[in-house]
């Protein structure tokens, strides 16, 4: 399969709500907006979409999906989040795996992981 482009998508319970969160909160950038002015739809770009097949059902029950949003400075977001009232369910700390998380929910619930590469992680270097 030759995947040209990707989007996750959401339907949340408040659309207003969550794009407000999306927009203004987390400051993701539109790509688009469309569908009737007075129910718009909008997407917003998350950059270079992947998508993580990891884990076992063992370590936990499947349930809805989880964002992955990778930042410069997860301690400086974990501030700034905080101080608007976003529901900061994990405080940031350095995985085993090398990578600094924080985990946050969207106004349904929905959890986004914030994560911090190192600069001397693995992830950062070519290692061809």
């Amino acid at each position: 399969m030759e995947i040209l482009s990707s989007r996750i998508l959401l339907r949340p319970s408040d659309p207003q709500r969550s794009q407000r969160f999306y927009r203004d909160v987390l400051g993701l950038a539109v790509y688009r907006e469309f569908g009737p002015p007075e129910h718009p739809g909008v997407a917003f770009f998350l950059g270079q979409g992947l998508l993580e097949v990891s884990g076992s059902g063992a370590e936990e029950p499947p349930g809805p999906v989880r964002i992955w949003l990778q930042v410069r400075d997860v301690r400086a977001e974990h501030h700034r989040l905080a101080a608007v009232g976003v529901a900061i369910t994990r405080e940031p700390r350095q995985e085993p795996w090398g990578l600094i998380e924080m985990w946050i929910e969207d106004p349904d619930g929905i959890a986004i992981v914030l994560v911090e590469i190192p600069g001397d992680h693995p992830l950062r270097r070519d290692t061809r």
